[in-house]
């Protein structure tokens, strides 16, 4: 068999020859990556300077606007250098970093999202307590588990992708993604075990985040029911745009799972 120490460096097979219009797609990408950061830099900076948001749920938000820079990072300044090269190929070590990165932002944003529901929930079911329950030591503990559980079992998945022996450099994407690195172990059998972790380890993170989310809306739904209207618009105000946000990035990813798990033709 071929050992992957062979290979320096993955093909992205995703990129294609779009002429002139490559330049046009760079202004888009690049345009796109300094809004994320500028407009998560200013949000980052106006909640810790301003002493009246220092409060769980903003705290919460940004660690959600770090991750959101931490991401952007990741992904877009590599597909503006790729869209205006003409080498496609990026190094495995960089390939290796770049899965890390992106799906430990995916899972820091699911657990961040899940916290916030959370958040809500106490916040809406017991206002009394919710100062006495959800203080800063609180988020603080909340927010450190979560990226340092992340960086733990993200960490695992890369390892188990780097062991492997690879009998090809060519994957149809445009950033590395580590089911189509996986696809390329020249042993089926050691690839399954990648699948199995990946498999497991994605549904246990995406089933744990749901159900805290539905457990938690539907307690808030159920105190809604019996307030006043006044309340029922104050929770509605309140969880909108957190469930927004969490509709919006589950969706991505799932169209982002799903085609990546089919072979395009």
């Amino acid at each position: 068999m071929i050992n992957s120490t062979q290979f320096t460096s993955i093909l992205l097979a995703g990129y294609r020859d779009i002429g002139q219009l490559k330049y046009l797609y760079f202004l888009i990408v690049t345009v796109l990556y300094i809004s994320i950061l500028f407009s998560n830099t200013l949000l980052i900076v106006v909640i810790c300077t301003e002493r009246s948001l220092h409060k769980p749920m903003y705290l919460f938000l940004c660690s959600l606007f770090v991750n959101d820079v931490y991401g952007s990072t990741a992904l877009y300044p590599a597909i503006m250098i790729n869209l205006l090269s003409d080498d496609h190929s990026v190094s495995t070590v960089y390939c290796y970093i770049q899965i890390f990165c992106i799906y430990s932002y995916a899972s820091i944003e699911f657990g961040n999202v899940a916290v916030m529901s959370y958040d809500r929930y106490l916040a809406i079911c017991y206002p009394l307590q919710y100062n006495m329950l959800m203080t800063h030591k609180t988020v603080c503990i909340s927010v450190c588990v979560i990226w340092l559980y992340t960086l733990v079992h993200i960490s695992l998945h890369v390892f188990l992708t780097v062991r492997l022996q690879l009998c090809g450099i060519v994957i149809d994407n445009m950033f590395c993604d580590n089911y189509l690195v996986v696809k390329l172990a020249c042993s089926a059998s050691d690839a399954a075990v990648n699948n199995i972790y990946g498999l497991t380890d994605y549904c246990l993170l995406v089933g744990v985040t749901l159900f805290t989310i539905f457990f938690c809306y539907t307690a808030i739904l159920n105190i809604c029911l019996k307030s006043s209207i006044a309340t029922r618009k104050k929770a509605l105000s309140t969880c909108t745009p957190h469930l927004a946000s969490l509709l919006n990035f589950s969706f991505g990813c799932f169209l982002t799972v799903l085609q990546s798990r089919f072979d395009k033709p």
